[in-house]
């Protein structure tokens, strides 16, 4: 496998790909980077080491204009490269610091979506509660956090405490910033602030009321303490989303918001409310990256 992956890209199939791609755009989505020297713990497929990010923005811009997440709707100059915008979500401190530290020694915008509720040094279920042997959340674990406790980091603590689940210590890099890191990263250029809901709840199960909070709240949070750098752009925590969620959004006053997979995009090609991303994981191989970044490889 990881020679076909050299072969293809390396050669001609993800050069031909770019070419067919030009003018279209694909937005990456990112969690945490592991500063340097950082043992990945909890769901490890979402901590990608600072040298292998690294890796991946140097081959990004050798092949793709990079531009902010806010531009990805107006046209892209005819016969202009492909275009990638970069976000990640939950705000952790190692994106915040060693992340970010390579995206403004390259110059590059980027985007960090922020849940209020757990900016100061909180930790997320998904990362206390993963399997520390195979780092990944187990599904039955997953579905019954996600859907029947609808997201909710109280509730899913409370019922593992129930159930004599272990809770694994995790480290500052795996957690969320803090406000004065927050701060430092909004004023560095090119850098937005913007919304993954108040407290990381799955949207699609919450009645009226929380929707509207939990979409509310995180925007007057940020634009009291970040101003200029906060963009009215939502990202679904778990990526689900409903039609009633999307609608609710839209009232909340957002512009736009992403999901966490999906494919490429032409502008007016997704609607505003489910606009696609391209997840990127920890274990990817800098020649899947160039594959599914080129369009050759679409998941």
């Amino acid at each position: 496998m990881r020679a076909l992956e050299l072969g293809l890209a390396r050669g001609g199939p993800a050069l031909l790909a770019r070419k067919l791609a030009a003018g279209r755009t694909v937005v990456l989505a990112y969690h945490n980077i592991l500063p340097d020297g950082a043992t990945a713990v909890g769901e490890r497929s979402l901590h990608l080491p600072r040298r292998r990010f690294a890796a991946q923005l140097d081959a990004l811009r050798r092949t793709h204009d990079i531009i902010p997440l806010a531009a990805v709707a107006q046209p892209s100059p005819s016969g202009a490269r492909p275009r990638a915008a970069i976000t990640f979500d939950d705000a952790y401190r190692g994106t915040v610091t060693a992340g970010f530290a390579e995206i403004v020694t390259r110059g590059l915008p980027a985007t960090v979506f922020v849940a209020p509720a757990f900016v100061g040094g909180r930790a997320f279920w998904w990362d206390a509660f993963a399997d520390q042997d195979s780092g990944v959340v187990p599904e039955t674990l997953r579905d019954e956090a996600v859907e029947r406790l609808a997201g909710d980091d109280a509730a899913v603590r409370a019922w593992a405490a129930e159930t004599g689940l272990r809770e694994t210590p995790v480290p500052d890099h795996a957690r969320v910033a803090g406000e004065a890191e927050l701060l430092a990263a909004a004023s560095l250029p090119g850098v937005t602030l913007a919304s993954h809901s108040w407290s990381h709840p799955n949207l699609a199960r919450l009645d009226s009321a929380a929707l509207h909070e939990q979409l509310t709240r995180p925007l007057a949070w940020l634009r009291q303490r970040f101003a200029a750098a906060v963009i009215p752009w939502l990202s679904y925590p778990y990526g689900i989303s409903s039609p009633e969620v999307e609608a609710a959004a839209a009232r909340a006053g957002y512009r736009a918001a992403l999901r966490v997979d999906g494919d490429w995009l032409s502008a007016g090609s997704a609607p505003a409310f489910a606009v696609p991303r391209l997840n990127i994981p920890a274990g990817m191989t800098i020649d899947g990256f160039v594959l599914r970044t080129s369009g050759v490889i679409r998941r």
